[in-house]
C-alpha cells in the first residue's frame, strides 16, 4: 500500500520540487537535533545547509540528503557540555579530515561486509526511530509524561500528551496530510504529493484559524548567512586529545549511517552510488561546516526517503533542498514558521510506512533462525542505542554465526593406500572456528606408522589453522609415527614452526594462496 517511488528517471522539475519538500521537513529536525546537541538552532540549520549542499555537489550518491542528525547529536552533547561549542566546531573539522582519509584509502568498500539481515534490521530500526521521534510533537514542552527522559536516536522526549481539541485537531491534520500524500499521485504527479500536502494543510490551518502547533512555536529560524569562523580553541596537544575521541566516533557513525543510507537508496532507485566518493564528500562537508559554525552531519535516511518518494533522483534535488533552507533562514522565516507541525509529522509517518520492510514479518519463518535473530537484534539495538552500535553488533553476531556454521564444514576422510599408509583427506576451510573439530577427527594412536594428511581440498585461512597443523605434527611425532603433509601453499610452509619440515613440496600440484596472519611482518 505504501510503496516508495521506484522510478530511476531524473528530471529538473522533480528534483526542484522534491528538494523544496525536503527543505520544509529539514527545518524542525535541524532545530530538534541542535537542541539535543546543546547548541543554538542556527548551528543545526547551518549544518543542514552546508553539509547538504556540499555532499549534493561532490558526494557519491545523487539524490541522497545529508544534514544534522540525531545519531551525531547524542555524541556531541557531552563535548559541548564539558568544553563548549568551540570545541565542537574543532571536533567537526577533525571529523571531516578523518572521513576524507577514509575515502582516500578506499575504506568505503567495507560496507559490503554488512549482511542483508543487518540491512533489514537497520531499515526497520530506523523506521521505528523516526516514528518514535515524532511522538515528542504530541506533547507540551516542559511537563513530565510517560515518555519523559526517553531517548530515541538522539531525540529526547520529555513531554506530557496534549489533550482535548488540540489533540484531535493535530491528529486530523496528520491524517489529512497522509491521505493527500497517498491519493494525490493517483490524480496528478505534476507536483510532489508531500509538498502539496504541506501547502494544503498550512492553508487550511490559516484559513480556518485552527489552534495547533506550528514551526514558529518550536524556535525561530531567522538568521544571516553563515560566516567563516576559526574555532576559538588553544592549538595544542591537550586540545587535540580532547577532541580526537569525539572526532573518531563522529566520523565512524557518520560514515556508517551515510554508507548504509547510500546502499538503501541504491536498492530503491536501482542504481549504484560510489561509497569512497561519498566518504570524501562527507569529509569535505564536515570540514567546511566546522569552519562556518555548523554542528556537522551525515546522510539522513528520513529526508532521503522523502526525496526519493517525491521523485528526487539527481544532484539538483539535494542542492535545491540546501539552498531553499538557506532562503528560509534569510528571507522566509516568517512564512515557514507558520507551517503546522502536524503536516511535517504526517510526511514523516508516510516515510515510516514506506521505509519499514513489512516483508520481514513474512520471511522471518522462512529464513534461518540466526538471520531472523540478527534482524530483530539490530532493529532493537538501533532503537535502544544508535545506528553505529547496532550495525557493529549485527556484523559481529553475523560473523560469529558464520564461523560457527562453517566450523562444521571441515570433513576428514580416513583410508588406507596401497602401501599400507594411513591417508587423511581434509575438505573445507581450516580456521579458528574449525580447528577443534578438525583435530578431533584424527587419531594418531590408531593409525599405521606412516601417515599422510592431504590438504588438496582444504585451505588454511588463519594463524589458528597453522597452529592446528603444528599441534597435529607434535601429536604424531610423540606417537613415533612418520607424518607427511601434502598440498599446502608455499606461504603455509614458511609460517609453520614445528611441521614445516614435514611438508612434501610439489611445485606443480601445490596451491598458491595467502594466509590471514601477521607472522611475517
Amino acid at each position: 500500500m505504501f510503496e516508495l517511488n521506484t522510478s530511476t528517471a531524473s528530471s529538473v522539475k522533480n528534483d526542484v520540487l522534491s528538494g523544496l519538500t525536503v527543505a520544509l521537513a529539514l527545518v524542525p529536525e535541524a532545530i530538534a537535533f541542535a537542541f539535543v546537541a546543546g547548541v543554538e538552532p542556527l548551528v543545526g540549520l547551518y549544518a543542514a545547509f552546508m553539509v547538504g549542499l556540499i555532499t549534493a555537489c561532490i558526494g557519491g550518491r545523487p539524490g541522497m540528503i545529508s544534514g544534522a542528525t540525531g545519531a551525531l547529536a547524542v555524541v556531541m552533547v557531552t563535548l559541548v557540555a564539558d568544553h563548549g561549542v568551540e570545541y565542537l566546531f574543532a571536533a567537526v573539522v577533525l571529523m571531516g579530515i578523518l572521513q576524507i582519509l577514509a575515502g582516500v584509502f578506499k575504506l568505503g568498500k567495507f560496507i559490503r561486509i554488512v549482511p542483508h539481515p543487518v540491512m533489514l534490521g537497520f531499515v526497520n530500526g530506523l523506521a521505528i526511530v523516526i516514528f518514535l521521534a515524532q511522538l515528542g510533537q504530541f506533547g507540551v514542552n516542559g511537563e513530565q509524561g510517560w515518555l519523559s527522559g526517553t531517548s530515541f536516536e538522539g531525540t529526547v522526549i520529555d513531554v506530557a500528551w496534549i489533550e482535548g481539541t488540540k489533540l484531535y485537531v493535530m491528529l486530523g491534520l496528520i491524517f489529512l496530510t497522509m491521505v493527500i500524500i497517498h491519493f494525490l499521485p493517483k490524480i496528478t504527479k505534476a507536483i510532489p504529493s508531500s509538498l502539496a500536502a504541506i501547502i494544503i494543510v498550512t492553508l487550511a490551518v490559516i484559513g480556518l484559524n485552527l489552534d495547533t502547533k506550528v514551526v514558529g512555536d518550536v524556535a525561530s529560524i531567522a538568521g544571516g548567512f553563515p560566516s567563516f569562523h576559526i574555532p576559538m580553541v588553544p592549538l595544542n596537544w591537550e586540545t587535540f586529545m580532547i577532541i580526537l575521541p569525539y572526532s573518531i566516533i563522529l566520523a565512524a557513525i557518520g560514515l556508517i549511517e551515510s554508507l548504509l543510507t547510500l546502499t538503501l537508496v541504491d536498492e530503491i532507485t536501482q542504481t549504484r552510488g560510489k561509497g569512497n566518493k561519498e566518504c570524501v564528500g562527507q569529509g569535505v562537508a564536515n570540514t567546511v561546516t566546522g569552519f562556518f559554525g555548523g554542528m556537522g552531519g551525515c546522510a539522513m535516511i528520513g529526508q532521503s526517503m522523502i526525496n526519493v518518494n517525491s521523485g528526487g533522483r539527481g544532484r539538483l534535488s539535494g542542492i535545491t533542498a540546501a539552498l531553499s533552507l538557506l532562503m528560509f533562514i534569510l528571507f522566509a522565516s516568517s512564512l515557514i514558521e507558520k507551517i503546522p507541525v502536524a503536516a511535517l509529522v504526517g510526511v514523516m509517518f508516510i516515510v515510516v510506512l514506506g521505509t519499514f520492510e513489512w516483508s520481514s514479518f513474512r520471511i522471518l519463518k522462512k529464513i534461518p533462525k540466526s538471520d531472523a535473530f540478527v534482524l530483530i537484534l539490530v532493529s532493537a539495538v538501533t532503537v535502544a542505542t544508535d545506528l553505529a552500535i547496532a550495525v557493529v553488533v549485527g556484523v559481529i553476531v553475523s560473523a560469529l554465526v558464520f564461523a560457527w556454521e562453517h566450523a562444521k564444514h571441515v570433513i576428514v576422510t580416513k583410508k588406507q593406500d596401497e602401501n599400507g599408509s594411513t591417508v587423511y583427506d581434509v575438505q573445507g576451510p581450516l580456521f579458528f572456528g574449525s580447528v577443534s573439530y578438525f583435530l578431533q577427527q584424527l587419531s594418531p594412536s590408531e593409525d599405521s606408522d606412516d601417515v599422510i594428511v592431504d590438504f588438496r581440498q582444504s585451505r588454511v585461512c588463519d594463524h589458528s589453522g597453522l597452529e592446528a597443523i603444528d599441534t597435529l605434527a607434535e601429536r604424531f611425532t610423540n606417537e613415533g609415527k612418520t607424518l607427511h603433509i601434502r598440498h599446502l601453499s608455499e606461504e603455509c610452509r614458511q609460517l609453520l614452526v614445528k611441521a614445516g619440515d614435514l611438508v612434501e613440496v610439489n611445485v606443480i600440484e601445490d596451491p598458491t594462496y595467502h594466509v590471514a596472519v601477521d607472522k611475517l611482518a
